[in-house]
């Protein structure tokens, strides 16, 4: 049975501070992308810095860089990319961290209890597309992106325990296009130079 969450408002807030970023941190993984019978891949890091700042870089396995993005607060920066745009949007993209928040100008519409334990979180941002979100004990399972109803994105996450996910596979469906990142380790480190932020 599907039952509404009263005072979503403040249960979302608890789930934005429950999932942020506490320390700068460095993620290792692996990533490979499949779209139309063609799979490339590679390493990649990611550096993360509270409260909401992250840089993507991508490489292939001889080590060539091939992407680089960089994320802060909502605003996604992309100087140079894979053709296509294999990287998701802002939010989802924040997803693959594991983290929530409800940025300012996005309208949370409601939450439901599902039958499957998880909870569902149905927000709408400035541009009039949905996000929604699912949680299983407060731990981010999955974000999808909505254009007029229909389920365009998504990106599916793996936990193992970690704060960052094991595993977050994106699909843009319109596309047919797959991102896999596999998290190979973490590392904690006290700063990052300020100069990394401007791509």
């Amino acid at each position: 049975m599907v039952s509404p969450v009263g005072d979503v408002g403040s249960w979302a807030a608890g789930i934005s501070e429950g999932t942020k970023v506490e320390r700068p941190t460095l993620v290792f993984f692996r990533w490979s992308v499949t779209e139309e019978g063609i799979r490339i891949g590679g390493r990649g890091v990611a550096r993360v810095e509270p409260p909401y700042r992250a840089r993507l870089d991508l490489f292939l396995e001889n080590g060539e860089a091939v992407a680089q993005a960089v994320l802060i607060d909502d605003d996604l920066r992309l100087p140079v990319t894979l053709p296509g745009g294999i990287l998701p949007p802002a939010h989802l993209l924040w997803g693959t961290l594991g983290v929530f928040r409800s940025w300012p100008g996005t309208e949370i519409l409601g939450a439901e209890d599902l039958e499957d334990g998880s909870r569902r979180l149905r927000t709408r941002l400035a541009t009039g597309d949905q996000v929604h979100y699912s949680f299983v004990e407060g731990t981010l399972r999955w974000v999808a992106l909505l254009d007029g109803g229909t389920e365009v994105k998504r990106v599916r996450l793996e936990h193992d325990g970690a704060a960052v996910p094991s595993r977050a596979v994106y699909r843009d469906l319109a596309a047919f296009r797959e991102l896999i990142i596999t998290r190979e380790s973490v590392e904690h480190v006290a700063s990052f130079p300020p100069d990394i932020w401007r791509p």
